[in-house]
């Protein structure tokens, strides 16, 4: 079974983060978004993975490769006509997937707890056209929400309801037979100008097709929001499998390392530190007299003194130095955040800040 993967879009809520890289890349528990859905398709089976990329994305290409570190071969495939939604995202794969087999469709910012071998397994036991994940969310309006008849039957998915029919949103994983292909060709784009993947799983329930579906086991997560990617950042940190924590940089004697705590080759934990796991440091990052609390992610090439961060993510290259306490954050590359105390103690706060930000001081 073939499988593709989204990674196209412009992640707009992101912003400014995104303007220099791609949502899918931004990292959960130390490692690319993207990384995990691709473990979980190769899990499920699948060696041969296209991903869908936005016309030009080279850094998806570079970080992620050929698929030889999961023992499967990636393509990449641009997206043709601009952002014309998922459904058409599909489509567009058409000559890579074939219009004869079964494949896998995940959306490559959609984490699971336990994977995705269930719903392939269903499709394969129950001979479905088309198998659904399902989970029970909040944020009904912002997904595709399932619709039952009042005898339980699944009837329809309705995209962004004002009045959500159910509780349960279908999450991002799907699987599909060539019916695929024969609901694209009868559905039409929404007011938004999109495809929906939405508009698809109705046209086969309506035309008798055999739709099935799974509620899926553990948590589930979409992070369309910063907020959301800390919260799952949360998630799937609690799921790293203990042997993953381990340390292999340099720990000063002095420090202080509670709990399950990850330090990547090359990074140094210096005097007067504190780490309460589980926390994940990246290589070549140096830290020194600083706190760091419970599910912290840092990323490569930072620098940590003189401060107190807990339950955030850092990206790459980014220095944190002489700041109060810095909690429930999303930091990009190369930012820099230090004391205005440090440079001139009696000026206000000295701010550069990029477009669609949020500071608090």
């Amino acid at each position: 079974m073939k499988a593709i993967i989204a990674a196209g879009g412009h992640a707009t809520r992101f912003r400014p983060l995104t303007w220099s890289m791609n949502k899918h890349l931004l990292p959960l528990a130390g490692q690319p978004m993207l990384f995990h859905p691709i473990r979980n398709v190769v899990e499920a089976g699948a060696r041969e993975i296209a991903i869908n990329v936005n016309p030009g994305d080279k850094e998806v290409r570079q970080v992620v490769g050929d698929g030889s570190r999961w023992g499967a071969r990636i393509t990449y495939i641009e997206q043709e006509g601009g952002p014309r939604g998922i459904a058409h995202a599909v489509y567009n794969a058409r000559a890579f997937l074939g219009e004869d087999e079964p494949f896998i469709f995940h959306l490559g910012d959609n984490i699971f707890r336990n994977g995705i071998k269930n719903i392939v397994e269903r499709f394969r036991a129950e001979v479905l056209n088309c198998a659904l994940t399902l989970s029970r969310a909040t944020n009904l309006t912002e997904l595709g929400v399932a619709q039952f008849d009042p005898e339980g039957k699944l009837v329809g998915v309705i995209e962004k309801p004002k009045e959500p029919p159910s509780d349960l949103a279908v999450a991002g994983v799907y699987v599909y037979d060539k019916c695929f292909f024969e609901a694209f060709q009868h559905i039409q784009p929404s007011q938004r100008g999109e495809y929906e993947i939405s508009d698809i799983h109705t046209w086969l329930l309506q035309n008798r097709y055999r739709v099935g579906y799974d509620v899926v086991d553990g948590w589930w997560k979409d992070p369309g929001r910063p907020a959301q990617l800390v919260e799952g950042n949360v998630l799937a940190m609690n799921s790293l499998p203990e042997d993953q924590y381990v340390i292999e940089g340099e720990v000063d004697p002095s420090a202080s390392i509670e709990g399950f705590v990850k330090v990547e080759a090359g990074a140094r934990i210096g005097p007067r530190v504190v780490i309460r796991g589980p926390v994940i440091i990246g290589k070549d990052t140096q830290i020194s007299h600083a706190f760091i609390g419970p599910f912290t992610t840092i990323g490569a090439g930072c620098l940590i003194d003189g401060s107190e961060i807990e339950h955030s993510i850092i990206l790459d290259r980014t220095t944190i130095k002489d700041t109060p306490r810095i909690d429930g954050s999303l930091i990009g590359r190369n930012a820099s955040i230090t004391s205005h105390l440090a440079s001139s103690p009696s000026s206000g706060h000295r701010l550069f800040v990029g477009d669609n930000s949020m500071v608090e001081l």
